[in-house]
């Protein structure tokens, strides 16, 4: 707390009013309120909304729409400090500046000594014809009228409500989402050529677009509405278009911007912003000494901004400037993360790429509806901003380095934090203290080391100083430091950093597989296998509470398919399994499902490829050489897929378990047989090993690969489990992965004899199996093992736990006992029950699976296709983007209801 002399504290206590009870007031009022003594002399805060409300998360109303009826900031304890007053319901009418007084809607007139305008913004409805008709998406009581009104009007119409929302801007998603998800029929209207213009570029809006059109909700873009349709009575039947196309609404929301409430002080002589608002200074005063202006209602160079970041560190400089401080408004953060719909989309600095010099590397996959855009310097090492759509998971870790030099090679980080890469960002360890963590409440990363170790408030501990841990849960840390408690983005940084530094201090960092389970992955598997558990209602009973989740119960499954050896859905494991695992397929997007025969080493007679024609051609599969050396088979139905593996089994063919986490192929060369370079018989070793372990669980999906040569062709080092030939052997590599976090295999040992490498691989893969945590691979297991790689050959080489035996047997059962699923299943009545799309009608295909031909096959069809909108009319355009120097095709599909494809933008 800021120290005051004594003549400071002597003086009369001092009347703050804030007209407004928003979000913005509500921080004011926390921050001010933070700083009085228990006593509340130094100051009284009375703070006036014309709601009769608390204040509440405007940001959040879309989750009004979802039934979440309590959106109240914050501890409603604050309202009870002594010296702070919430009166809601009232209106503030007047402002005497000369006479420091306002008057209320009463009559009353309240003195203030200090008055702060916290009032916000009202919904801009557009001049139209009969715009009086339409309705607004700012408070309470709109979400919950506009939720009466469809329940009513579907009601009465027998059918969903038509629900037209204008404004496709963050708000205008939000409402347009929720509304489809009670049932509406809902359309957009937007003036721009694609969603979210005024963040977004052309890229990552059509990208948008594409995924909300996918939902079922309707595009109308780079139009504008003329007027509201209204019938005789005043319903409303449509509305116009400047297009002059006329739509279908019961209902019209207008959400197509902010006007600030700036009428008070307009009257008052306060001086008011270019395009509205309250004009302030960098104290965030008005132009009247006394009164300020934060929130929406604040004008900063000449604009409002409707964002929570902003809003928060005004209410922050005022409440400081109020109480003798020198603080002030460090200008208009815009960055932003949210769910749009189920939707991730995020933007922050300079998204669009408007700063000269500026290079913009772009990864885009329109058919996904996934767009990266990271903005950097002309040298590529300074992060400028970016924007994402999709995916927007490399925000948390790339927000902190606006502004700064890239902390690692750039084409190599660049490639990385873009879906390309996957690799692994620099994560709360790697980040400077003055690196602002969250941007919502202006908190450095810095502030929450420091609460974690129980520093004084924003220094570090020292090297050699003795650390106190404060915070260390995840909870008291968010509350104490208020970083993650706004929009949340940030949240997954914040865990990290406590983490790091829970670590630092020597003591241990939860490794719970869940709520339902304390144990790790690890710990819970030796502790199944000990016991000799059977069940998974055993394992519950034991280690567990609750019915589990979508965590704990796969992995309890995939542990007692590896200790048992037993078909993975028989007792009782069947509720267990993921989806793919239920089905023993992969599920698609279009809800059909893959089929994928072993192919042991990617060896296969011409027979067997006929057989494997001749179900493609009769069930009208789409076909694909995988890079695993195996063909997939693409759009089977659920009740299809016994017959087509009835075909399969009886040609000798095995499942290839694409659908499990466990061996997934044994990639080889031609090795010795046949090519002239070949020094060892790498197909034979491939599907000798492919054989052994077809079928094992485990805490990942692995691959291997065997080289006959060290011209390495099967690409074996890129494998969990890579194998090159050499003149005396066999090199052993692992740790290898390809996928999201790729990393290169490492030689564990060289020159083995067959035996030899196949009992270190035995033990190597048994000893992953027992120690590894949930859907962790090799490489990550490997790199965290204390001593890594050296840890695991004394281990797998020189039996340093003395367990090479035990690991060895548990591999020998496994291979003792492997039963083809796929054969299991259909050599049983009962297993093929659960092989129904329908279950009272269980030869029915399911009528929601449409494709469309392409390239002499049949693919899914995309949305605006199955909808009809788009069907006979789809353009396909190929767009080529250069990542790091890699060229990448990119296919995108044009909306019907856009003008222009996907742009790439420019590249790196």
């Amino acid at each position: 707390m800021q120290q005051r002399d004594t003549a400071e504290l002597s003086r009369p206590t001092r009347h703050v009013v804030v007209v407004g009870g928003g979000p913005a007031a509500h921080r004011f009022t926390e921050s001010l309120a933070s700083r009085l003594t228990s006593g509340g002399d130094e100051l009284r805060v009375t703070v006036f909304g014309d709601e009769p409300h608390l204040p509440y998360d405007r940001v959040s109303l879309s989750k009004r729409l979802d039934g979440e009826l309590d959106l109240t900031l914050g501890d409603s304890a604050l309202w009870t400090t002594p010296g702070v007053v919430h009166r809601a319901g009232i209106r503030v009418t007047a402002i005497d500046a000369a006479r420091h007084v306002v008057t209320l809607d009463s009559g009353e007139d309240v003195a203030y000594d200090e008055l702060v305008l916290a009032t916000g913004s009202s919904a801009t409805v557009p001049p139209i014809e009969n715009a009086h008709a339409g309705r607004v998406y700012r408070t309470l009581e709109d979400v919950d009228g506009i939720v009466a009104e469809v329940a009513a009007l579907s009601a009465k119409k027998g059918r969903p409500a038509s629900v037209v929302v204008v404004g496709g801007g963050l708000l205008g998603l939000e409402a347009a989402g929720g509304f489809h998800r009670l049932g509406a029929r809902s359309a957009i209207v937007h003036s721009g050529r694609w969603l979210m213009s005024a963040q977004l570029d052309e890229g990552a809006g059509q990208a948008l677009g594409r995924i909300i059109h996918g939902q079922g909700i309707t595009l109308n873009l780079g139009v504008r509405p003329t007027g509201i349709i209204l019938a005789p009575s005043g319903a409303v039947l449509g509305v116009s278009l400047t297009d002059g196309r006329q739509i279908d609404a019961d209902i019209v929301v207008f959400s197509i911007g902010i006007t600030p409430r700036d009428e008070l002080a307009e009257a008052a002589g306060i001086d008011i912003g270019p395009r509205g608002g309250v004009a302030i200074s960098h104290s965030c005063q008005s132009s009247i000494p006394h009164i300020w202006a934060i929130g929406e209602v604040a004008s900063v160079n000449g604009s409002c901004v409707g964002l929570v970041a902003p809003a928060n560190a005004m209410a922050e400089v005022v409440a400081d400037r109020i109480w003798g401080g020198d603080a002030v408004f460090p200008g208009i953060d815009d960055a932003t993360k949210l769910k749009l719909s189920g939707v991730e989309v995020a933007s922050f600095g300079d998204a669009l790429g408007t700063t000269e010099h500026s290079l913009e590397v772009v990864y885009a996959d329109p058919a996904r509806g996934l767009y990266q855009k990271i903005v950097v310097s002309d040298d590529a090492k300074t992060l400028l901003g970016g924007i994402f759509v999709g995916d927007a998971s490399p925000y948390t870790s790339l927000r902190p380095l606006l502004g700064r030099e890239l902390p690692a090679e750039p084409g190599a980080y660049l490639s990385a934090a873009l879906s390309t890469g996957g690799a692994e960002l620099p994560g709360g360890a790697d980040l400077p203290d003055d690196v602002q963590l969250c941007s919502c409440n202006n908190v450095s990363v810095g502030h929450v080391r420091s609460a974690i170790r129980g520093d004084r408030a924003g220094e570090s501990a020292g090297e050699g100083s003795p650390v106190s841990l404060a915070c260390t849960d995840l909870g008291e840390l968010k509350a104490c430091t208020r970083a993650g408690t706004q929009c949340g983005s940030c949240v997954p940084l914040v865990k990290k950093i406590l983490e790091s530094e829970l670590t630092k201090a020597g003591l241990d960092v939860s490794r719970a597989l869940c709520e339902h389970i304390s144990l790790s992955r690890s710990e819970l598997f030796e502790s199944v296998r000990i016991l000799g558990l059977n069940s998974a209602e055993e394992i519950m009973k034991r280690f567990g509470h609750g019915l589990g989740c979508d965590v704990c119960k796969p992995v309890i499954a995939s542990i007692l398919a590896t200790q048992t050896s037993g078909y993975i859905l028989d007792n009782g494991a069947g509720h267990l399994q993921d989806t793919n695992d239920r089905a023993l397929a992969n599920m698609q997007k279009d809800g059909t499902y893959s089929v994928v025969p072993r192919i042991p080493g990617g060896e296969i007679t011409p027979a067997k490829l006929k057989v494997i024609a001749e179900v493609a051609a009769q069930y009208d599969l789409y076909t694909k050489i995988t890079g695993g050396q195996r063909i997939d088979m693409f759009g089977a139905r659920l009740e299809q897929l016994p017959e087509i593996w009835k075909i399969l089994v009886d040609a000798g063919f095995e499942s290839g378990q694409a659908y499990g986490k466990s061996l997934r192929t044994v990639k080889s060369c031609v090795g010795s047989t046949w090519c002239r370079y070949g020094v060892q018989d790498a197909v034979a070793m491939a599907v000798h090993l492919e054989l052994r372990y077809r079928g094992l669980r485990s805490p990942h999906k692995f691959k291997l690969g065997v080289s006959g040569c060290a011209r390495e062709c099967a690409e074996a080092r890129g494998k969990d489990i890579g194998i090159i030939a050499s003149e005396n052997g066999w090199n052993l590599y692992v740790g290898g992965n390809g996928g999201y976090q790729p990393a290169h295999a490492q030689l564990l040992a060289q020159d083995l004899d067959d035996e030899t490498l196949i009992r270190y691989i035995d033990r190597y893969i048994m000893y992953y199996v027992r120690t590894a945590e949930r859907l962790q691979r090799t490489a990550r297991w490997q790199e965290e093992l204390p001593g890594g790689l050296d840890h695991v050959r004394e281990v797998v080489c020189e039996d340093s736990l003395g367990i090479a035996a035990d690991l060895e047997a548990a591999m020998a059962l496994h291979v003792g006992n492997y039963e083809d699923e796929w054969a299991a299943t259909l050599k049983d009545p009962e297993r093929l029950k659960r092989f129904r799309s329908f279950v009272n009608a269980p030869d029915t295909a399911d009528p929601g699976i449409v494709k469309v031909s392409e390239r002499g096959q049949n693919r899914p069809a995309f949305a605006e296709e199955r909808v009809g909108a788009g069907a006979g009319s789809e353009t396909v355009h190929t767009n080529t983007l250069l990542l790091a120097g890699t060229t990448i095709p990119v296919r995108s599909e044009s909306l019907a209801a856009s003008t222009a494809p996907t742009t790439a933008g420019s590249a790196l």
